[in-house]
């Protein structure tokens, strides 16, 4: 699995704080900081997508 964040990030930070392994705040908007999301973590990542307020997190 692969996730990336959109330019329509506000940069809430919720992403963070549900995945840190995963996503960290860059100067302007979150960014994930992996290539390839490690399986213990696909959940977590899964659920700060469907969390997202803007819908900024891609997961493929």
């Amino acid at each position: 699995m692969k996730a990336r964040v959109e330019d329509n990030c506000t940069a809430c930070g919720l992403c963070v704080d549900t995945c840190p392994d995963v996503f960290q705040m860059g100067e302007e908007i979150a960014q994930a900081i992996v290539d390839e999301v490690p399986a213990e973590l696909e959940d977590l990542v899964e659920q700060a997508a469907d969390e997202c307020p803007v819908e900024a997190i891609v997961v493929e």
